[in-house]
C-alpha cells in the first residue's frame, strides 16, 4: 500500500444505530512518518514535531524472513511429550529423538506446552600427521558444538523460574536437572501458554531459521479451547506479524496445536511492569504495531472490532446449566441467565464505540506474561496471539492496565494509578502519532477512554471465565476468576461514575 494518511479516530463520529453492526473508521498506517495522521482530536500538525520512522527497522523477533509452515496431519492427546515427539519426526528429520530433551509446561489455564531441545552430543574431529616413520599421529581434538541453544547450554547460562506465567527460562532456578528425555514439570500459568527462553549468548539472534533453530515449542491446544479461538485466523494473524517482525516464526501446525521458535527475554512481573525502563519499551511496542500493521484497504469496511463479535460469540457459548452441579450453583445466582449480562455488556458497548477510539491491529491480551523483556538489548516482545485481531486501540491499553494485577492471585490494586498512565500514554502517543509534541489534552483524552474500555476487557475475561470453568480439564478454578473480574467491573464503573447515566453521558462526550 502507498503512503496514507492516520485517521483521527479519536474525533470521528461513530454513533451507531440501534440494532446494527457497528463498523468504525480502521486507522490505516502511514509509510512515512510525514504522513502522520492527526492528534487526538486535533488537526494535523506540521512535520516539525514528527519523530524518525521507525517502520523499517525489523530487528526485534525476526528479521521478517517468511517461512512457510508445515502441516502435521497428528492429534495430540494427553501424552504430550510422545506427540511432540511424532512432530519432530515429521518437521525435524535431521535430529536424532534420542538426543532431544523435552520440558513439559502445563502452562496453560488454556493450552499447553513442551519445550523440545536439540542437544547432540559434541563432535570430536581427530586432526592426523605422518611422521617420519609413515605412521599416522593424534595430534589433537577439534570439538564443535553447533547448537547455541541447546539444553546443555542453557543450563550453564539460564533459570527456571518456578513463579512464572508463561514457561520460560529465566534467571531463577537451573535448567540442566530439570529437563529430562521422560518427566514433566508442572507450572501455573495465566489466559495462555507460551514460551520465552533467556540466553546470556547474545552472538545467537533470535530470527532462526526453520532448519537451524535447536528449540522447537509444541503448543497443544486445550480441550474445547477452538470454541473459543479461531485456529486458523490465529495462524494468519501469526504469519501475518511475523513480516512485521512481531512474532517468532510459524515451523508448524496440526491438528491441535502448532510449533514455533522461542523468544529470548523473560516475562514480566507486577513489580518488572512498573520499571520505568520496561514500561517505556512496552507502550513503544505496543504503539507500534497498532500502527504499523496494516489493514487491506478492501478490507476496512467490514472490520468488526474483536470485542463486539469475539464477546456476542462468547456469550453464546455460556451454557444454561453448567454440567458439574456445584459449580452451577457458584454461577447461577449472580451470571445466569446470560442474557441479563450480555444485555450489560451491549449497554458498555454502544457507549464505548461512542468514544471514537481508532481500530487497530491490536494483541488484545496483554497480560505480563504475554511480555518479554530482553534486558541486553533493552526491548521487548509480544507472544501469544491467540486473540489478536482488529480492536479499538483504547481496549489493547486498557485490557492491559487490567493485567498488571496477575492472574494466580490476581490484586487489582495494582491497576495503575493516574500519574503513571498519564506518563504511560504520553510515550505510547508520541510512538503511535511519530510526534514530540503531545499535548495534556491528547492524553487526558486518551486516559478517559483506556479507563472506560477496561470496563469491557473485565466483561469479556468474565465471559470466557464461564466458558471455561464448564470446559476445561485445566487445575484453575475458572469460576472464582469469573467472579473476581465480575466484581472488579462493577468496581470500576462506580468509580468512574458510570452508574449514573447522565454522569456516563459526560464522560463520552469528554472523551470523545
Amino acid at each position: 500500500m502507498g503512503t496514507e494518511t492516520k485517521f483521527n479516530s479519536y474525533k470521528e463520529n461513530t454513533t451507531a444505530t440501534t440494532g446494527s453492526v457497528f463498523r468504525p473508521k480502521v486507522a490505516h498506517n502511514g509509510s512515512s512518518a510525514t504522513a502522520i495522521g492527526a492528534g487526538v482530536g486535533q488537526k494535523l500538525h506540521s512535520s516539525n514535531g514528527a519523530l524518525n520512522s521507525k517502520q523499517q527497522q525489523h530487528s526485534d523477533i525476526t528479521n521478517g524472513s517468511s517461512v512457510t509452515p508445515v502441516f502435521v496431519p497428528i492429534h495430540i492427546g494427553d501424552d504430550v511429550i510422545s506427540g511432540a515427539k511424532e512432530v519432530l519426526k515429521v518437521i525435524r528429520p535431521q535430529w536424532n529423538i534420542s538426543h532431544v530433551q523435552f520440558k513439559k509446561f502445563t502452562d496453560g489455564i488454556t493450552n499447553k506446552l513442551v519445550g523440545c531441545f536439540y542437544n547432540p552430543p559434541q563432535t570430536t574431529t581427530t586432526t592426523t600427521t605422518t611422521n617420519n616413520n609413515g605412521n599416522e599421529i593424534d595430534t589433537g581434538s577439534a570439538y564443535g558444538n553447533d547448537t547455541p541453544h541447546s539444553p546443555s547450554t542453557l543450563a550453564s547460562s539460564t533459570l527456571l523460574d518456578d513463579n512464572n506465567d508463561s514457561g520460560n527460562i529465566s534467571d531463577t532456578d537451573t535448567l540442566d536437572s530439570e529437563v529430562t528425555t521422560s518427566s514433566a514439570l508442572d507450572i501455573d500459568t495465566s489466559h495462555n501458554a507460551s514460551c520465552a527462553v533467556n540466553t546470556k549468548d547474545e552472538s545467537h539472534n533470535n530470527s532462526s531459521s526453520f532448519s537451524d533453530s535447536n528449540v522447537a515449542l509444541v503448543r497443544v491446544y486445550g480441550n474445547k479451547t477452538d470454541l473459543l479461538i479461531d485456529r486458523k485466523a490465529e495462524t494468519r494473524n501469526i504469519l501475518l506479524l511475523h513480516t512485521y517482525g512481531f512474532a517468532p516464526t510459524l515451523f508448524a501446525t496440526f491438528k491441535n496445536g502448532l510449533v514455533y521458535d522461542f523468544v529470548p527475554g523473560v516475562t514480566l512481573k507486577p513489580t518488572s511492569v512498573l520499571e520505568p525502563k520496561i514500561w517505556r519499551l512496552v507502550a513503544t511496542r505496543m504503539a507500534e504495531m497498532h500502527r504499523r500493521v496494516q489493514v487491506e484497504e478492501t478490507l476496512a469496511a467490514e472490520v468488526v472490532p474483536m470485542l463486539w463479535h469475539k464477546t456476542q460469540s462468547f456469550f453464546d457459548l455460556v451454557p444454561e446449566r453448567f454440567s458439574d452441579p456445584e459449580k452451577h450453583k457458584r454461577v447461577e445466582e449472580t451470571f445466569l441467565p446470560i442474557k441479563r449480562l450480555r444485555d450489560e455488556f451491549n449497554a458498555l458497548y454502544r457507549r464505548l464505540e461512542r468514544l471514537g477510539s481508532p481500530v487497530v491491529f491490536a494483541h488484545n491480551d496483554l497480560l505480563l506474561a504475554n511480555i518479554v523483556y530482553l534486558e541486553a538489548e533493552q526491548r521487548v516482545n509480544f507472544i501469544d496471539y491467540e486473540y489478536a485481531d482488529y480492536n479499538f486501540l483504547a481496549f489493547d491499553i486498557g485490557n492491559h492496565f487490567c493485567e498488571f494485577a496477575g492472574v494466580d492471585e490476581a490484586d487489582f490494586s495494582r491497576y495503575p494509578k493516574r500519574d503513571f498512565q498519564l506518563a504511560w500514554l504520553r510515550v505510547y502517543l508520541q510512538e503511535y502519532l511519530q510526534r514530540t509534541d503531545i499535548t495534556d489534552a491528547e492524553v487526558e483524552r486518551l486516559y478517559l477512554q483506556v479507563n472506560q474500555f477496561a470496563l469491557a476487557a473485565h466483561m469479556l475475561w468474565t465471559v470466557w471465565s464461564l466458558i471455561q470453568g464448564e470446559h476445561s480439564n485445566i487445575d484453575f478454578d475458572y469460576v472464582d476468576y469469573a467472579h473476581i473480574r465480575y466484581a472488579e467491573y462493577k468496581k470500576h464503573k462506580s468509580v468512574l461514575g458510570l452508574e449514573d447515566e447522565a454522569a456516563a453521558e459526560d464522560d463520552v462526550a469528554a472523551a470523545s
